[in-house]
């Protein structure tokens, strides 16, 4: 089997990042607030679309600063009531907060306290407030400012800003992060601006954001894939005018940055007299463009994301949860990155073997090239079998062996359907792991199979019917690419 592509230097990236990071911090006096967007612990969309990036890239440097460093959390009121989820992990945005204290705070991290913007009451808010407290986390409230982010006067006022409560924190540099974009980090900071300036505190701000690159190319697929990765917030990549006009150079990034920038420029300027930025592109510390290392890999990687984040938005419009504009603005993106939904090449082998067997099936494709099929058996969903036949194939082991004996699964069968009432009685991709991993105690082709289970990650599958909320979490655990039809088993 083939090793897969890598178009991004991770060592030369953490370097170069750490560095910046390092001078933006003695650039300003008393403290500085940096702004990590994106995901700063498991950032997989970025180690996605550029090959060799490591999912914990940000963490690993952090940690470097760890003795002057605490983080503050940042999550929208109005996302807790919609329990938004995270679309790489499963999991909604008020468990990902607690996750995330959880793991900086087991690996040695200061978390100081959390943040809800947006707040007004909500009542998922106000429980969730209450589930930190009974932790010991500090809570506190951003509201929403009325003309929010035009009316400057309003803004930078003791109504606007100064109706926030104050975050007191104890160190040099004050890392603000969130579940996921949309939260607030932005604000929070500029809000601490504002609260420190009264308080007679130097203080600056600076952006650690990943995506859009500033110095590749406004089509570029990687940026474009950023954008499929925010359709549902509607950031567009643009030209920043402030960079052009200053220094007469292109550099890209994003509405909202563009749309704050005046803001951030006032604020400064009430602060320090005159501002340290001329563009929003010079807030930014992002070194990720100097570490791409093979273009034409990072390029294939994004065109395959934004054919992904098409599926996934296919789906989540056949179960209610967006609106038509959204699969339209992800077709139109496709259409800029030159891909097509027959680009992956997983979908039409399902499909195929979906036809040949009359039942929901499943394809994979390795990353050798090769693809495997998967198909729905008496006692094996179609995903189920693929995983099967995927491990078999990794081990070197004959298609036609029997991993499981029906002596271990047909018990499996009795036990949802005759006592825990499921309709379907095949076996769920966690239950055919189980099973599996009890068959190698006894069997050693089971026990070859078992030891492939790391070479699943990566893989691209793609099933012809939307699978079940326990398929799609042991997907995401296992690193496997997934992508559905958008339709439903009968």
């Amino acid at each position: 089997m083939s090793e897969s592509k890598i178009g991004f230097d991770n060592q030369k990236y953490l370097k170069m990042q750490s560095e910046h990071i390092r001078q933006r911090i003695e650039q300003f006096g008393d403290k500085l607030y940096l702004e990590f967007g994106g995901k700063l612990f498991d950032d997989y969309h970025a180690s996605r679309v550029l090959p060799g990036f490591k999912p914990d890239s940000k963490l690993q440097m952090l940690l470097k600063l760890k003795d002057e460093a605490e983080i503050v959390i940042v999550i929208n009121s109005d996302d807790i009531e919609k329990n938004k989820v995270r679309g790489d992990l499963g999991i909604t945005y008020d468990v990902d907060v607690i996750r995330l204290y959880n793991v900086f705070t087991k690996i040695g991290l200061y978390v100081s306290s959390v943040v809800l913007t947006r707040y007004d009451n909500q009542p998922t808010a106000i429980a969730f407030q209450s589930r930190l407290e009974a932790l010991g986390i500090k809570v506190y409230h951003h509201y929403t400012i009325k003309g929010y982010p035009s009316n400057l006067q309003a803004i930078i006022s003791d109504e606007g800003y100064g109706k926030n409560d104050y975050i007191e924190t104890s160190r040099r540099l004050v890392v603000i992060t969130a579940p996921g974009p949309g939260s607030g980090k932005m604000a929070t900071c500029l809000s601490q601006l504002y609260h420190e300036h009264k308080r007679g505190r130097n203080a600056g701000y600076a952006k650690f954001e990943t995506f859009p690159i500033w110095n590749l190319p406004l089509r570029h697929p990687v940026n474009i894939a950023y954008e499929a990765a925010t359709a549902d917030l509607n950031d567009v990549n643009m030209i920043d005018p402030f960079h052009l006009e200053a220094y007469g150079k292109t550099t890209v990034n994003y509405n909202r940055d563009v749309e704050i920038f005046p803001v951030l420029n006032a604020m400064f300027e009430n602060i320090l007299g005159q501002s340290p930025y001329k563009s929003p592109t010079d807030m930014g510390v992002n070194m990720a463009g100097n570490c791409i290392i093979d273009d034409e890999v990072t390029c294939e990687a994004s065109r395959a994301e934004i054919v992904r984040r098409y599926y996934t938005a296919l789906c989540d419009r056949r179960k209610g949860l967006i609106s038509e504009d959204e699969v339209m603005k992800l077709e139109l993106l496709m259409k800029q990155a030159n891909v097509t939904p027959e680009d992956r090449k997983v979908v039409a082998a399902a499909l195929a073997k979906e036809e040949a067997t009359g039942a929901p099936a499943a394809a994979m494709e390795l990353p050798d090239g090769t693809i495997l099929t998967g198909r729905t058996s008496e006692l094996l969903g179609a995903v189920s079998g693929l995983l099967l036949n995927a491990l078999k194939y990794f081990a070197g082991l004959d298609d036609s062996v029997l991993l499981m004996s029906p002596h271990v699964i047909e018990p499996i069968m009795d036990l949802k359907v005759n006592h825990l009432g499921n309709n379907n009685p095949r076996i769920h991709t966690d239950e055919t792991l189980l099973a599996l991993s009890i068959c190698a105690t006894t069997d050693e082709n089971a026990k070859k199979a078992m030891e492939q289970i790391a070479n699943l990650r990566g893989c691209e599958v793609h099933s012809t019917v939307i699978l079940s909320p326990v398929d799609e979490r042991i997907f995401k655990r296992l690193g496997i690419n997934l992508t559905c039809e958008p339709k439903y088993s009968n």
